[in-house]
């Protein structure tokens, strides 16, 4: 009889738990975010399951420790490795509205880039999936957004002690390079068929970064087009180039003729840095900032 009564009493705290659970869920008050867009999003509680457009999306919402919830990614994403195998939603040729939905998410996570929150955004919402749009561009608005995504996930306290963590170590990067005269800096982040190089503008995050990593432009006021002639960067004569990408491809670039004659080639400092850390909004780009600052202002 005492062996029939464990399980009976095993089987009831299960549901009475399942009852909390369920009750919880009923009455938890809903969640309510406005995102880059200036838009509302109201969520009826924390979303378990999300579909993040982007990798710097998807990195975020690992950062807070929320990688399990991920339940779909789109082509491009390489980080973190444990999300690699998730269902892709699209990237290379669109966004499909269809294999976003396939993946019943709570909610979807974008940015306004190659189309995506047009193909994306008006067709959730006609469904009733919440959306939420964010946008990074500075470095601020990259630890704002990692603060409004654990709102909008249940986890406002961890977004906030992660931001402030990232703050603090900001905080000592800038004392770090305060009073050092500052390199001139010209940051490739790729090259185009027409010969043309891809350069880090001086109004993105990714040059906010070099600036706080305490570097300043040589290439000045290039506008919204990233794209500059070789010869540009050749005129501007960097103290330092910057390379996003592999030292092999640094090299293949750095023997076009009169290469080799640039100041920053001449010295030893043509370098390369991780395009993750630069060219992916989100936590990790911290890592780069601390990482340049110490290569171009060494104790």
């Amino acid at each position: 009889m005492l062996r029939r009564a464990r399980p009976l009493r095993r089987l009831v705290r299960v549901l009475a738990l399942g009852a909390l659970v369920w009750a919880h869920a009923l009455y938890a008050a809903p969640i309510e975010v406005r995102d880059a867009l200036g838009r509302n999003v109201v969520l009826p509680a924390a979303p378990q399951r999300l579909v993040t457009i982007f990798a710097s999306n998807t990195e975020l919402v690992a950062s807070l420790g929320l990688a399990e919830r991920i339940v779909g990614i789109e082509d491009f994403t390489r980080f973190p490795p444990e999300v690699l195998s998730r269902p892709k939603v699209g990237g290379r040729l669109g966004f499909s509205v269809d294999a976003v939905v396939a993946q019943r998410p709570d909610l979807v996570i974008v940015t306004p880039a190659r189309q995506a929150a047009h193909q994306l955004v008006a067709p959730m919402e006609r469904i009733g999936v919440p959306v939420l749009v964010l946008l990074s561009r500075s470095v601020g608005e990259v630890l704002d957004n990692i603060r409004l995504v654990a709102r909008a996930t249940g986890v406002a306290e961890r977004g906030d002690t992660l931001a402030a963590s990232l703050q603090r170590r900001l905080d000592a990067v800038a004392q770090h390079v305060a009073g050092r005269a500052a390199p001139r800096l010209v940051m490739v982040t790729g090259r185009v068929g027409n010969g043309m190089l891809l350069v880090a503008r001086d109004d993105s995050y990714t040059g906010e970064a070099l600036l706080k990593a305490g570097g300043r432009f040589a290439l000045a006021g290039r506008g919204a087009v990233p794209q500059v002639s070789p010869e540009a960067v050749l005129a501007s004569d960097p103290d330092v180039l910057l390379f996003a990408g592999t030292r092999v491809a640094l090299e293949e670039l750095i023997r076009q003729p009169g290469w080799r004659d640039m100041r920053a080639v001449r010295a030893g400092r043509a370098i390369t840095v991780s395009r993750s850390e630069f060219l992916i909004p989100g936590p990790r780009t911290i890592d780069g900032i601390e990482a340049l600052a110490h290569i171009l202002h060494p104790q």
